[in-house]
């Protein structure tokens, strides 16, 4: 197989690429706010210690975990229509989903962070007459949120990824805008192969920074 990349001319490739990688970007965002505040609350009810919020928050998260994210995708984009009698974007679908469920890895993440502060700290909040939903937003949070940014980082590069998987209910990503230019200069081996290179320095380079990241916060510990 000869690979030919004299084609490429990326004024005209950018083209095809830009759109996708803007709704990526986009969708990685809102999907990691949007996952984060869901799986705060999430993490906040299994660690509430009482069953009526335990057990649907446990359900959430086993079952989103349990599941692969393309059957999840096809489920909302699919059913979602359905049950509501109305047809719903392939991009909108997309932000629901992704937001719906990275949240289930948001809150096993804030879960941890949550319980690696010390508790003296939850006590003595309550020694001076806070609630527990004040102690949580003024003594624990802002600590687990420090302790845990490397990880939620990496999370987010995680997802960054996955948004290819959005190719399945249609709508234009990354990954779609290379395979459309793909089929236009009628190179789709050179094409992917380009695209495998721009996810590769994207998830390095954010790699890096989260790195630089986690050094810091072990300074500041």
């Amino acid at each position: 197989m000869n690979l030919d990349f004299a084609f490429f001319d990326w004024s005209v490739f950018s083209s095809f690429v830009l759109k996708g990688l803007v709704f990526s970007v986009q969708l990685t965002l809102v999907a990691m706010i949007g996952g984060i505040a869901l799986g705060t609350v999430l993490a906040l009810m299994r660690l509430s210690g009482k069953k009526w919020l335990v057990l649907p928050a446990a359900a959430y998260v086993n079952t989103l975990r349990s599941v692969p994210l393309v059957m999840v995708i096809l489920w909302f984009f699919l059913l979602i229509p359905m049950l509501i009698g109305k047809p719903m974007g392939a991009e909108l679908s997309a932000i629901i989903t992704f937001t719906v469920f990275e949240a289930a890895y948001y809150s096993e993440i804030m879960r941890a962070g949550i319980q690696s502060v010390p508790r003296g700290q939850v006590h003595a909040g309550y020694a001076v007459g806070m609630t527990y939903g004040q102690t949580m937003q003024l003594i624990v949070l802002p600590q687990a949120f420090r302790n845990m940014l490397p990880v939620l980082m990496t999370q987010t590069i995680i997802l960054f990824q996955d948004t290819s998987l959005v190719y399945a209910i249609g709508a234009y990503d990354l990954l779609k805008g290379f395979e459309v230019a793909g089929k236009n200069f009628n190179r789709p081996v050179e094409t992917y192969l380009i695209a495998a290179a721009v996810y590769f320095i994207i998830c390095f380079s954010l790699s890096m920074l989260v790195r630089r990241l986690q050094k810091k916060i072990a300074i500041i510990r």
